[in-house]
């Protein structure tokens, strides 16, 4: 049964739909004259494009059905270069549209495939996890990955709409609904501590995929970025601030081999940064130690394995937002006082790895 959609706004450019049991919305965000829709999916789980590809077929448009890797697996080049070979052979064209329906590194691909076919043609973001509601889906930021880093090959290429369906989650592994749970928190840090209140006064709320507070949460989280995305598309400066807690994060899941989930690895980056806005003087002790009952809170790590300095700090040196042999970081002043430190020396950058560890 379909409950009452909300609509957030991205700016005038357009909107995320969130709602449970709304996937027949799907043809509402797919233009009149669009004759011909890839749907990409994650390859293990067609079942979360079956209710999408039928209602598409049903509207009369040509459906071509994409299975990709799933996970980081599916944002390489290759997986990409298969896909556009699809777009070739089936003769799509620039009033044809690309719909991403799967988790942030599906919908990351599909965008990067639609932003680079006959150079942009629609995507549409279908995200089905709350780490891909809440973030990847969201702000039009596209990208794979290369062995040198991630998402160092992208374009930036709004989506024409987003489609938030909640039921969706109800057969999330619980494991991926707490890592996705990681930037939900980040939103609260950054911009709306409403969020933090809610999530350190009944974590267990949170986790309830069809209670109230999980919506909420989300939709908050929807919210900031897209506010913050709407002023500053490609990143010149305030969207900077959406990066909170990734220059580690990033890092860490190029070390680990993208075998650790992303939202795990954003807790323990956002929990690094704290620690090094500290040590610079830039953060108080206690605002450290709410990063660390609000992630633990939720189940989420805070911590980190020793021994991987070396490899970590050369991985944050190839990080988009370094310039030149800077490191620049994202920290907090304070919630929802998100500013920038550059420079800071290996030496205190040491110190808090070590106090991860």
């Amino acid at each position: 049964m379909s409950e009452a959609l909300t609509r957030i706004a991205v700016g005038d450019d357009y909107d995320v739909l969130v709602g449970r049991g709304v996937s027949a919305a799907l043809t509402q965000l797919v233009a009149p004259d669009v004759a011909r829709v890839l749907v990409v999916h994650p390859a293990p789980l067609p079942e979360l494009a079956e209710p999408h590809v039928a209602a598409l077929r049903e509207s009369g448009r040509e459906v071509l059905v994409a299975g990709v890797p799933d996970a980081e697996a599916a944002k390489t080049a290759e997986v990409a270069a298969d896909l556009w070979a699809q777009l070739g052979r089936a003769g799509f064209t620039r009033s044809d549209a690309v719909v991403g329906v799967g988790g942030g590194s599906v919908t990351d691909l599909a965008g990067f495939v639609a932003a680079t076919w006959l150079r942009g043609v629609a995507v549409i973001q279908v995200p089905t996890t709350v780490l891909g509601m809440v973030d990847a889906a969201v702000g039009g930021k596209t990208g794979i990955n290369t062995a040198e880093g991630k998402n160092l090959v992208g374009a930036f290429h709004p989506p024409v709409g987003v489609l938030c369906d909640l039921t969706s989650l109800d057969t999330l592994p619980r494991a991926d609904l707490v890592a996705g749970l990681a930037e939900v928190v980040k939103g609260g840090f950054i911009r709306d501590a409403r969020i933090l209140d809610l999530a350190e006064a009944d974590p267990a709320a949170l986790l309830d995929v069809r209670g109230p507070a999980l919506r909420e949460v989300i939709e908050r989280k929807i919210a900031v970025k897209a506010d913050v995305v709407a002023r500053d598309l490609r990143e010149s400066s305030l969207r900077e601030i959406l990066n909170y807690g990734h220059t580690f994060a990033h890092a860490i899941e190029q070390v680990e081999g993208y075998r650790v989930r992303h939202g795990e690895a954003v807790a323990i980056g956002m929990v690094y940064a704290a620690e090094v806005a500290t040590r610079a003087g830039v953060m108080s002790p206690d605002l450290l130690a709410r990063h660390r009952n609000v992630l633990t809170g939720l189940g989420l790590p805070t911590t980190y394995r020793p021994g991987r300095w070396d490899e970590l700090l050369a991985a944050m040196r190839r990080d988009k937002k370094t310039r030149g042999a800077t490191l620049r970081f994202v920290v907090l002043e304070d919630v929802g006082r998100p500013t920038r430190l550059e420079g800071p020396s290996e030496d205190l950058l040491r110190e808090a790895y070590d106090a991860l560890t």
